[in-house]
């Protein structure tokens, strides 16, 4: 079935020219097209065409865009949003003076909301998830990336996997499950590091493996959670098991997790907030994303990202919310561009990218969706604004009128 988007405004491609991700000085080129229409055909672009042409599709469904902008379909890249439960009471105390790290160190911080988790259902965590993806989809998600790491223990850690998996069936929009048992050492094994470890490489990623639980494997390397030489045990594991890597690294500490990344061509490297100068040179020539989290940065009063080095360092970079119940309660990705521009001084042109095609790269998806060129999925955010920066202006502000995944408009504002 073909169907046409017609009238819009503007039509921002982020075309790679096949390509299929922005590195460096390419994230400031966008590629905008105007007095065209997007021919669908079974949930794919089928072409661009100039209006003048339009007349040939008499008969033809179409979907009236008069005064939008069509992006890319929104990508949010790092998120952990299946967890139950709330920090509130350690958000009190941060904001008391304590550090995330001493919270941490106490007993809190990950540790309660794993037990959360360890006291929920299957079905409880299913439906906590539901109103979160659908708030994402009201703001044009249309993949999303979500990870275990609250149950660190093998039914557990399972349970979060099938709940994504579950929710995964329910939305149209794509998720894409990560792995991240290696978050920090549940209670149990504070004392005996080297057993858990165990767990996750002989009993946790054979099984996620087999069954097809998630993509990728995660890990969290940081003076409170995992060191490089268990992240590198960890990482073989899951390499050997056919699991796609991503890594927590350089967010407090440097503690050489970002060389094992690295090393195992990793897909992504998330966090970075205090990566090195002598490191960046390591972005140049890498396909390894670098998938920044201003939220994080906000919600802890923490130093950002070095977004301008890694760009003038020819990286390829992403952006994400890291919604999470300690760290970034923020599940907002509009803000998260807006918190790019004003903090991290990225050109609007390098946050539209950052949220499309390159955190498509960030997710393995990038010869499906993240921009839009003819044979990728039909997956569209469109926003009620005359001017892309419009959209990135208005902070906190959801300008989005229709969310559109495979052709089929799944929100629509009024």
């Amino acid at each position: 079935m073909i169907k046409l988007f017609t009238n819009s405004e503007q039509i921002i491609t982020c075309n790679t020219q096949g390509r299929n991700y922005k590195r460096g000085s390419e994230l400031k080129n966008l590629d905008v097209i105007n007095n065209h229409f997007i021919v669908v055909e079974n949930g794919t672009i089928k072409d661009i065409l100039p209006n003048s042409s339009l007349n040939k599709f008499v008969t033809t469904e179409k979907i009236n865009l008069k005064d939008k902008i069509i992006l890319p379909g929104l990508i949010d890249c790092h998120t952990h949003t299946a967890f139950a439960g709330s920090r509130a009471n350690e958000f009190k105390d941060r904001i008391s003076g304590k550090s995330y790290e001493d919270i941490a160190k106490a007993g809190g911080g990950i540790i309660t909301t794993v037990n959360a988790v360890r006291n929920s259902s299957i079905e409880k965590l299913v439906e906590i998830m539901k109103p979160r993806i659908r708030e994402y989809i009201m703001q044009g998600v249309t993949t999303l990336e979500i990870k275990s790491g609250y149950g660190l223990d093998f039914e557990n850690e399972i349970k979060l996997l099938h709940a994504i998996k579950i929710v995964n069936e329910i939305f149209p929009i794509d998720i894409v499950s990560t792995f991240l048992g290696a978050h920090t050492f549940p209670p149990e094994f504070k004392l005996n590091r080297s057993g858990y470890i165990d767990i996750i490489v002989d009993k946790m990623i054979p099984h996620i493996a087999k069954n097809k639980l998630a993509d990728f494997c995660d890990g969290f390397c940081e003076l409170t959670a995992f060191n490089a030489d268990e992240i590198d045990k960890i990482f073989f594991t899951a390499s050997n098991a056919g699991l796609k890597l991503k890594l927590h690294t350089e967010q407090f500490n440097n503690i050489g997790g970002l060389d094992v990344a690295l090393k195992y061509n990793a897909t992504s490297v998330d966090h970075l907030e205090v990566l090195q100068n002598n490191d960046l040179s390591k972005f140049k020539e890498l396909e390894t994303v670098a998938v920044l989290l201003p939220g994080v940065s906000l919600f802890l009063d923490y130093q950002f990202a070095p977004a301008q080095k890694l760009i003038g360092h020819n990286a390829i970079v992403a952006l994400a919310t890291d919604y999470n119940p300690g760290s970034s309660n923020i599940l907002n990705l509009h803000l998260i561009m807006s918190l790019a521009a004003l903090k991290m001084k990225m050109k609007v042109e390098e946050i539209i990218n950052a949220v499309t095609i390159n955190a498509a790269k960030a997710l393995n998806r990038e010869r499906l969706v993240g921009s839009i060129e003819i044979g990728k999925k039909a997956d569209f955010a469109v926003f009620d604004a005359n001017e892309y920066s419009e959209i990135i202006y208005n902070v906190g502000r959801n300008l989005l009128s229709h969310t559109i995944k495979n052709g089929e408009v799944i929100f629509r504002k009024d």
